[in-house]
């Protein structure tokens, strides 16, 4: 049966991997036993966030050093998942997951705890980023991941995190030389299309949409079907994606335990109070400290609504032309969640196409059960 134990460490650069260090000299944690990390890095979250690549690199050097490993294979048996921008309040952090095998076939309590499961998509060509060739790998690889969380049922998911590639002008360009035409001819919207994909991928895995639904003209055009647990954010950093999911499972002696709702809007704190709800979390109108010292980490999708409104009011997200739309999308929800939470040290990423109802997206709460 499977233990899982979720750390959040705060970080001071990108590259900063000290926190991480002290658990694992501490033996607080194994390292061999690590099969994920979600960070917030400080950079613009867009085609060119750096800051990605450089803390997945430190950390991949790291624990390579560690586990006597190369950063290679570490990549190949880590999910690694960093999430650029952390605007406003937000803090930069890393969220640390760890699953070990302990003995027994249930839990003492004979409920529900938190479970997780990681899963690695085949590189993909340029023409397949944004394609239903991305759906159904990632479908067929949400599965798998499933199935090494123990997780039965798709009611039992509460988060799926996926980080997934983008297109670039190299890229592009050696589409081209092949004669294949890729899914869009801008490097900062194959993002969108890519998380997109990606989303539809996790949808079609859990039953949310069907496959007949689908197609790759849908894709970033008919919101109306998405997922109410992917959180997908696109880096130019892999060529893959990379899939960590949690829900609940009988099958974990976790400590801990996972909910999650879907924001209707940026500002639906409500719907954050239900997933602290779902999360075991026992309170009227607020939290009060003792519950909220429970919570081990809070995961969101930002994104701007395409009629740039919110509550019927006028914003000017998709009209800065100075700072972009996910860049206050993600400052927002982060003020919203950490209004709650009494913490800015919140994961927000953006960018929310067919992750929840357009300007909402899903979010996640860990907690102590």
């Amino acid at each position: 049966m499977q233990k899982v134990e979720v750390f959040r460490i705060a970080t001071d650069s990108p590259d900063d991997v000290s926190g991480l260090k002290k658990l694992v000299d501490d033996k607080t944690i194994k390292a061999e036993e690590i099969i994920a990390i979600l960070g917030k890095t400080e950079g613009n979250g867009c085609v060119n966030d750096y800051t990605r690549g450089f803390s997945n690199m430190a950390i991949s050097y790291y624990l390579a050093g560690v586990l006597n490993s190369s950063p290679e294979e570490v990549q190949k048996k880590v999910a690694l998942i960093m999430s650029g921008g952390t605007e406003g309040v937000m803090s930069p952090h890393l969220t640390v997951f760890v699953k070990k095998e302990v003995e027994g076939e249930t839990n003492s309590t004979g409920e529900k705890r938190l479970a997780a499961g990681i899963a690695f998509t085949r590189d993909f060509k340029p023409e397949e980023i944004g394609r239903m060739e991305q759906v159904k790998e990632v479908a067929r690889c949400v599965t798998q991941a499933m199935k090494d969380a123990h997780i039965d049922s798709p009611e039992d998911v509460h988060f799926v995190q996926i980080k997934c590639p983008l297109l670039t002008a190299e890229r592009m360009e050696e589409a081209e030389k092949r004669g294949k035409e890729v899914a869009i001819n801008d490097t900062y919207k194959s993002m969108g299309y890519s998380r997109g994909a990606s989303a539809l991928g996790v949808a079609l895995a859990l039953g949310e949409v069907t496959e007949d639904q689908l197609n790759d003209e849908m894709i970033c055009h008919d919101y109306s079907l998405y997922s109410g647990v992917a959180s997908t954010s696109a880096g130019v950093e892999l060529l893959n994606d990379e899939i960590i999911l949690i829900g609940n499972s009988t099958n974990s002696a976790s400590d801990l335990l996972s909910g999650s709702a879907v924001m209707k809007d940026a500002i639906d704190i409500e719907a954050v109070k239900e997933a602290m709800r779902a999360a075991g979390l026992v309170f009227e109108e607020y939290p009060s400290d003792k519950e909220l010292d429970k919570i081990v980490n809070v995961l969101a999708k930002a994104e701007a609504s395409s009629t740039g409104k919110c509550r019927d009011r006028r914003t000017v997200m998709l009209e800065d032309s100075d700072i972009n739309h996910t860049r206050h999308a993600r400052a927002v929800v982060n003020a919203v969640i950490s209004t709650l939470t009494k913490d800015p040290m919140v994961y927000v990423s953006g960018g929310a196409e067919h992750q929840g109802p357009d300007g909402g997206g899903p979010v996640a709460v860990i907690a102590k059960a």
